[in-house]
Order: C-alpha cells, then structure tokens, then sequence
C-alpha cells in the first residue's frame, strides 16, 4: 500500500501529538511530518511536498492561512484540511476560499480527524472501494496480530478484554468483533484455547499437579480448569495425562 504523506501543524504540541499518535497506531497509510508553528509548517511543505494538511487556523509566526497561501505559491495543491475554534469561524472561511476541501472544529476527537482524512481521501485522490476494503483488512488483521501477540504474553495474567483492546489501540466492543469475525470464535473461547494449549504441553511432561498447572497458565479455579479443558479437548485433564503417558 503506497503511504500519502500527511502534514499536521498545530502550536498545541498534546493535541498534535494525541492526533499523531492515534493516526499511527490505527492505519499505515499516512506517512506523518509534524510541524509546531507555521513557518515550519510551510518550510516541510517546501522540502516534502505533502499530499494532504492538516492546518490549525491560528498559530505562531504563520498562521494556517499563511502556509496555504505559500503552497498555491510554490504551484502545490495538497488536499487541505483546517482545525479552527469557534472563535476563528471567518479564518476558516476563509481558508475555504483559498481551497481547503474541509474544515473541523476544535474540541474535537482524534478519531474524528482520522475518519475525516479517510473520506476526504478516498473523495479526492480517487481511491477505490475496493482499495479501501483492503485497507480495512489490513488494518484488523493489525489489530487481530497485536491483540494475539499481548495474550500470548500475557495469558498466565487475570487478562481481560478491556486490556489486551487497550493494548492494540481499539475499544473492547470493536475487538470482541474482530475475534468473531476473523477468528470465529469470542475473546474468552480464544484466550482459553491458549490457556489449554499450553496446558496440554505441561500435562504431556508430568511433573506439575493439575491445580498447578491451572495456576500457571491462568485459571484461578482448577474445577472451572478442567471443565474448560473437558470442553475443548474432549477428555479431563486427568484423562489427557493417561493418553499421554
């Protein structure tokens, strides 16, 4: 996937971090440069040649004005998009006038901005339903590998769903979801797979009791243990060590 190069100019470095480090976490499909006030805002413009701006109106030394009068200037046409207060209604006028495709208004969230980036996006650079599909796989299939990655690490933990989405960035209802649709199973079925998986691997060596082994790969309750393990194995855990001897 070709990466679009994002310019973000905001004085107020928490907002701008915050929105960086949303949009990173989130998608692969912007290439990000950070500029705190305008007049680095227009000398990135000048040295990377974004394809899209996110402009905050009022900042120190240029404003957001400014840097988009600078790129008509240098014969650049990057998709704009101006962050502007209540107060600074007019500039974003006329930040419109001068060619903005879009203007948002501050307080706003960072999830916001990006679904806005997104649409204008796929509107202007002319890319495809089917392009952007395939971003959205990507972008679970991201979220699906870092969320298998902290349980695996994790699993011998009291792990639970608001945690390991925390991890990958995502809200527990979104990760629930995914497990569904591309694991075919829920959250708790998959980490308790794991759980039994690596159980089955301390059974077959025979030196840890069950309520052991139960402690050690997450369960706080060895008869809640062994009906998990009856359940996805078909045998009790008393049984699989027999098989295995």
């Amino acid at each position: 996937m070709m990466q679009l190069k994002l310019l973000i100019a905001d004085d107020e470095d928490i907002i701008r971090k915050g929105i960086v480090k949303y949009i990173a976490l989130h998608t692969e499909r912007f290439l990000i440069y950070e500029a705190e006030n305008g007049q680095e805002a227009i000398d990135l413009l000048m040295k990377y040649q974004p394809d899209i701006m996110l402009l905050d109106i009022q900042m120190p030394l240029k404003d957001g004005i400014e840097v988009m009068q600078a790129a008509k200037n240098a014969g650049l046409h990057p998709i704009t998009i101006i962050l502007s207060g209540y107060d600074e209604f007019k500039y974003a006028q006329q930040g419109i006038r001068y060619g903005a495709k879009e203007y948002l208004l501050k307080p706003l969230r960072a999830s916001d901005i990006l679904k806005c980036l997104n649409d204008i996006t796929n509107k202007y650079l002319g890319i495809t339903e089917e392009e952007n599909s395939l971003e959205k796989i990507e972008q679970s299939n991201f979220f699906i590998k870092t969320a298998k990655e902290y349980i695996a690490e994790h699993y011998p933990e009291n792990v639970s769903l608001t945690e390991v989405a925390e991890a990958a960035g995502i809200s527990g209802g979104y990760l629930s979801t995914l497990f569904t649709q591309y694991e075919k199973c829920g959250f708790v079925d998959y980490l308790n797979q794991i759980r039994i998986e690596r159980a089955c691997c301390y059974l077959e060596q025979k030196t840890l009791k069950n309520y052991e082994i139960a402690y050690k790969v997450g369960f706080r309750d060895e008869k809640y243990f062994s009906k998990v393990f009856k359940k996805i194995m078909g045998v009790t855990p008393k049984e699989y060590r027999s098989k295995n001897k």
